[in-house]
């Protein structure tokens, strides 16, 4: 019996952890079975070196004209969002998926299926702060926030280390199976997440907050970013006095509630305006201030420029890196 091929086909700025982290578990998964029952085959466009987004370069295998048979084929996409150029990339994985090979999506690589038509009416997953893009953009793909995602001959998941997960799922499939995926994990170290965890950023888990009224304040200012509470209605729906919700805040974040709460909204502000092509008087309102001149007054203290002027060095930034790795 064949080994089971996986093809990986990297694009420039691509993740680094993201490829090792789908890399990996299929070689534990081989030194499990005592024998190579899974095969990693790298891909570019053209072969040869691809710079990951760490400046990083790997020596792929092969072109994607070159491309041997592959069982599925993942795509590890790059950091920012993709805009254009990847027309053959496009073209070859619409002919692999006429041909029946299950394709997945690593990070943003699930935007480039969608650019690719590929996603349509399936479920799919992308990293937290490209959500919201892929959600607007392509409104025939079923976005939800897991960790990852598989529809049948589809597997998406978000950035960093979340590789780990799918493809710890996958190995429970033939030739692998669940013994095999749980061996995995213990050698990675790793606990195995599964298909209805959820992707969060809250400052519950960045804080590691436990105090029952404290999460519970904190869960319904999260869930009101767009038409705020006031500090006494958080109070209320706590189910404790004002008095004792500041005094709580103060001691565990050295801050006022009002501090908490704007800091919530502005970081929400602050993601719209690096990874959203949606205008400054839209974030306003999506973030719960009264206008583009209030939000402005609020942001620019926080983070040390405008939202016009930090979109902007933020894609300077990234323009420069660019230049620099091609």
């Amino acid at each position: 019996m064949h080994p089971f091929t996986f093809g990986f086909v990297v694009v420039p700025n691509f993740s680094l952890i993201a490829l090792s982290a789908c890399v990996d578990p299929l070689r534990l998964a081989n030194h499990v079975l005592g024998k190579p029952s899974y095969t990693s085959v790298l891909l570019s466009e053209d072969g040869g070196l691809v710079a990951s987004s760490d400046g990083i370069e790997v020596m792929t295998q092969f072109s994607l004209a070159q491309a041997p048979a592959l069982d599925a084929i993942f795509v590890i996409g790059p950091n920012p969002l993709p805009k254009r150029g990847f027309r053959n990339l496009t073209l070859w994985l619409k002919k692999a998926a006429s041909n029946g090979i299950p394709l997945g999506g690593i990070d943003s690589g699930a935007y480039l299926m969608a650019q690719a038509g590929l996603l349509n009416g399936y479920r799919s997953t992308i990293h937290w702060e490209d959500h919201e893009a892929l959600a607007q953009q392509f409104p025939k793909v079923i976005v939800t926030q897991h960790f990852f995602e598989v529809d049948r001959d589809r597997y998406t998941c978000s950035g960093g280390v979340a590789p780990l997960d799918l493809m710890t799922y996958l190995l429970t499939k033939a030739p692998g199976n669940r013994a095999i995926a749980n061996e995995v994990a213990n050698l990675l170290i790793v606990e195995r997440r599964s298909l209805t965890d959820i992707q969060t950023v809250s400052i519950i888990h960045q804080g590691r907050v436990t105090h029952p009224t404290a999460v519970e304040a904190l869960r319904l200012m999260e869930a009101n970013i767009s038409e705020p509470l006031t500090i006494a209605e958080v109070a209320q729906f706590s189910g404790v006095s004002l008095r004792s919700l500041q005094r709580l805040f103060k001691t565990k974040f050295s801050k006022s509630a009002e501090r908490v709460y704007l800091d919530i909204r502005l970081s929400h502000a602050r993601i719209l305006v690096h990874r959203s092509d949606k205008n400054i008087r839209e974030i306003a309102a999506e973030t719960g201030f009264a206008s583009p001149s209030n939000l402005t007054a609020r942001y620019t203290p926080r983070y040390g420029a405008s939202p016009q002027k930090d979109r902007k060095d933020r894609a300077h930034g990234l323009a420069f890196k660019e230049r620099l790795l091609s």
